[in-house]
């Protein structure tokens, strides 16, 4: 939870609370399921205390699950592209991103691309000054085309 409020005085208990926050998920079963489950426990929490929940729940976005296939593709572009030190296989993130809507739909594969200047500061992406090398932007393209030359290729 990121946001808890409840009452105003510090000594008194109050009547009433609100809790909000968001929820991540690392599969689209989990994604879809997370939302009853999430009510199933407060409510079962909170029946033995006499206390009255109202949970909404809206659905943000979907999980990023990368295809096999198409992350095969990409790592191996990249490899080619760039060299060995250029790829770093990373766990799944928790974060929220727009793509995933695309791999609702269809196979692909969102990949990270570092685009912080060695030696130079670095910043959160959510900051107001986050600064982007975007001389990352070229390798991108390179991966990128690459990586959809050997896509049409195996056609």
């Amino acid at each position: 939870m990121g946001q808890i409020a409840a009452g105003s005085a510090p000594n008194a208990i109050p009547a009433n609370g609100y809790m909000a926050g968001t929820m991540r998920c690392l599969d689209r079963d989990a994604w879809h399921s997370a939302g009853e489950l999430l009510d199933d426990v407060v409510q079962q929490v909170a029946a033995p205390y006499g206390v009255d929940v109202h949970l909404e729940h809206t659905r943000g976005v979907p999980p990023v699950v990368n295809s096999e296939h198409e992350t095969a593709i990409i790592e191996a572009a990249a490899r080619a592209e760039l060299g060995e030190h250029a790829v770093v296989l990373t766990p799944q993130s928790m974060g929220g991103e727009d793509f995933a809507w695309f791999l609702a739909d269809l196979p692909g594969a969102m990949m990270r691309l570092g685009t912080h200047t060695p030696g130079g500061e670095e910043y959160d992406l959510h900051r107001g000054d986050f600064i982007v090398d975007e001389r990352a932007l070229g390798f991108a393209i390179q991966v990128l085309a690459a990586a959809a030359l050997r896509t049409i290729r195996d056609l």
